[in-house]
């Protein structure tokens, strides 16, 4: 057994407890909303990054000693740094609401809660060899898959900050997710005339994601709507509001539709190829690329890691847009053959920040489980030809 297959399984073994024990703890009426069947894909394979119904059990439907198991649950699939940024993102709720002026409520009694993180679990971690969890809310969102008993896919996995940057008490203020942004910015102003030329795509940025929430990338995406990354649509005034909110964002920036065009997703990627930079610049790209990889646990990180050294990193693409000072809207993606990352930074001043780390091929273990599925039919075939 190679050792990442053994840090699979050990991870695996470790999620099953944890979300063993989280289960063990609910009511009848708590697992009814918690524990769902795998595959289940139509609803395992939905995220968000907003705060609306991430689907599951909220952290507000829980009892304390249960809230402590369910981040037990979520500590279990990151890394210890990880886990930290995504607690302190939970916390930024509070923080938020109170530089709205404590008014907003999309749709709910609060709109900014730090209760409304949901956690659902598809299958039995103890008795079955495939299943899957997933714990989501705004800003957040972590997805888990098992298959044969081992980790076979760890994205999509979504790390917001709303604001990017607060003040804290001293010289160096709260920036969750500072590393993604300085160490990007580090390596686009390393690049050379030339190669900046052909990185930088667009002179201005797109308000969100390219991939969004979709469940599967596909060749042609632009960014949805504000509108469209909800669990639902709004009605009457706040639906007006979300269009309108949507409209000054792009006005603000100056967001034309070339600009968007820049940027679409395409399966081959779009501007530079690692392969036309430099040793030092490969360099610069792997500290950017392990701030994304260090999200999982440090075994499995590591693991990943090690798929991008020597000139393997080759194979990936860097594209950025927007300007490249210090608090310029912006927006870049990073791109191979089983990994996009994407980063954007635009609204409110350049101060609130999304990152998500996707595998194009096998987000919610797709690739895996197909190919399980395609040998679990195989064998039962077989199986009957012999008896016949």
């Amino acid at each position: 057994m190679s050792d990442e297959i053994a840090i699979r399984r050990q991870l695996a073994d470790a999620m099953a407890t944890a979300a063993s024990a989280l289960l063990l703890s609910l009511d009848d009426t708590q697992r009814t909303e918690m524990a769902w069947p795998f595959p289940a894909d139509d609803e395992r394979r939905l995220w968000f990054y907003t705060p609306t119904d991430h689907g599951g059990l909220p952290l507000s439907g829980m009892r304390p000693a249960q809230q402590r198991l369910a981040m037990r649950l979520l500590a279990s699939g990151l890394s210890r740094a990880g886990y930290v940024t995504a607690s302190t993102i939970i916390g930024l709720d509070n923080v938020l609401d109170e530089l709205e002026g404590w008014v907003m409520t999309w749709g709910r009694e609060r709109g900014r809660d730090p209760g409304m993180y949901y956690v659902r679990i598809f299958g039995d971690p103890v008795t079955d060899r495939n299943w899957s969890w997933r714990f989501g809310g705004h800003h957040v969102s972590v997805n888990h898959t098992v298959i044969d008993g081992s980790v076979a896919s760890f994205t999509p996995i979504f790390f917001g900050a709303d604001p990017a940057s607060s003040p804290l008490l001293g010289a160096h203020p709260l920036r969750p997710l500072g590393g993604a942004e300085d160490l990007a910015r580090d390596f686009v102003g390393s690049l050379t005339k030339d190669q900046r030329s052909i990185a930088v795509v667009s002179e201005v940025a797109p308000v969100d994601l390219v991939g969004a929430n979709r469940s599967l990338l596909v060749e042609g995406d632009a960014p949805l709507s504000l509108a469209d990354v909800w669990r639902g649509h709004f009605s009457g005034a706040l639906e007006d509001r979300v269009h309108a909110i949507q409209a000054s964002q792009e006005q603000t920036i100056g967001l034309l539709p070339h600009h968007i065009e820049a940027v679409r997703y395409t399966t081959e990627p779009k501007g530079i190829r690692v392969a036309q930079l430099s040793p030092s610049q490969h360099v610069a790209l792997r500290k950017l690329l392990d701030v994304y990889l260090g999200r999982m646990p440090e075994a499995l990180a590591e693991a990943e890691s090690a798929k991008y050294d020597g000139n393997r990193i080759e194979s990936l693409s860097f594209l950025w847009a927007g300007g490249i000072e210090v608090g310029d809207p912006h927006y870049y993606r990073v791109q191979g053959p089983r990994i996009v990352l994407e980063y954007d930074n635009t609204v409110r001043n350049a101060n609130h920040v999304h990152t998500v780390w996707r595998d194009p091929l096998g987000d919610f273990g797709a690739d895996v489980l197909a190919q399980h599925y395609d040998a679990s039919h195989w064998a039962h075939h077989t199986d009957k030809n012999d008896q016949s």
